[in-house]
């Protein structure tokens, strides 16, 4: 594909152009099948994650129903990204997006099911808690270079901030400043729980560094609003095995941590994975930017992109 005919076939706002990477698509060079409890439900889910053509981008299929991974799909959800499309909703996406994103798999088809065929909601399993299974998959399998139907290679683009701009609710903020690299600072604040407290981590996410200081983060949750969660039929499969779990007044209960500030990394992953769903027809999703967030979350990360894709954000 000529790369002037890529670039025009994108829509978007006025806040993004579209370059090239100097790089190709790329997909994965075989098949990716793993299975696991999920957090939240508590049920067990496969997924099959298939190669397939440039310029198709990443989508799942549940039920036969092709659900593409963009913010157009997303709907609101507490402690996690869904996608929502004909009925059908596929839950707690951002881990594996996340690992997808920063390992450069641009196309793939990821197969979902639940054990139960009856189910119109099923949710990717849960790990440990991180990335580190899907990167290891990645890994193991490999990529290759994406063709189109007609055997044609096509150039990866990236989005590139023309000015900085911002997203916030109430005291959580994300701002986003034009640059030529993708570079993140996250910072989270938990000032009645002394173990976490304010954390700041800062990374070139989308490079060798991902693997070794973001992936293997795994999701934390506060000790004390455990049982407000479980009302809410929220986190049924939720274990000491699958995340790090922190009192306010004991400190973390299962530790040790992989790093002292793996919360604050964790949500560095979380952003990855949900700032992945700009992407659109194989180009990467993560703007060339420099991203900041402050005590943000997936609500937060959803009208960043929004607004990056030209959809008005509701002021909360």
């Amino acid at each position: 594909m000529r790369l002037s005919a890529a670039i025009n076939s994108f829509k978007s706002s006025n806040l993004i152009s579209w370059k090239t990477t100097g790089k190709l698509q790329q997909t994965l060079a075989g098949c990716i099948e793993l299975s696991g409890k999920t957090l939240h439900s508590g049920k067990v889910s496969k997924v099959k994650i298939w190669p397939v053509f440039a310029g198709e981008g990443r989508y799942f299929e549940f039920h036969s129903n092709l659900i593409p991974a963009s913010i157009d799909f997303v709907r609101e959800s507490l402690l996690c990204t869904t996608l929502c499309k004909d009925g059908y909703k596929i839950r707690t996406v951002e881990h594996l997006l996340s690992a997808l994103e920063a390992k450069g798999i641009d196309n793939c088809r990821i197969q979902i099911q639940s054990l139960d065929s009856e189910d119109t909601e099923v949710e990717v399993p849960i790990f440990d808690g991180s990335a580190n299974a899907w990167v290891e998959a990645i890994e193991q399998v490999g990529r290759k270079e994406a063709l189109d139907r007609c055997g044609n290679n096509v150039e990866k683009l990236a989005p590139h901030l023309s000015e900085p701009f911002y997203v916030s609710r109430n005291d959580s903020f994300m701002v986003a400043f034009p640059a030529s690299k993708v570079h993140i600072s996250c910072g989270i604040d938990f000032p009645k729980v002394p173990a976490i407290g304010c954390q700041w981590f800062s990374s070139a996410a989308l490079d060798d560094s991902y693997e070794k200081h973001i992936a293997c983060s795994r999701t934390f949750c506060i000790y004390e609003e455990v049982e407000h969660m479980c009302s809410m039929g929220l986190i049924k499969g939720g274990s000491l095995d699958n995340a790090i779990v922190c009192s306010a007044t004991k400190g973390w209960l299962n530790p040790p941590l992989r790093f002292p500030d793996e919360p604050c990394r964790h949500k560095v992953l979380d952003l990855i994975g949900d700032l992945s769903l700009f992407a659109r027809s194989g180009s990467q999703g993560f703007p060339m930017a420099r991203v900041i967030s402050f005590k943000g979350g997936h609500s937060l990360n959803a009208d960043f992109v929004r607004r990056l894709s030209g959809i008005t954000v509701q002021e909360t």
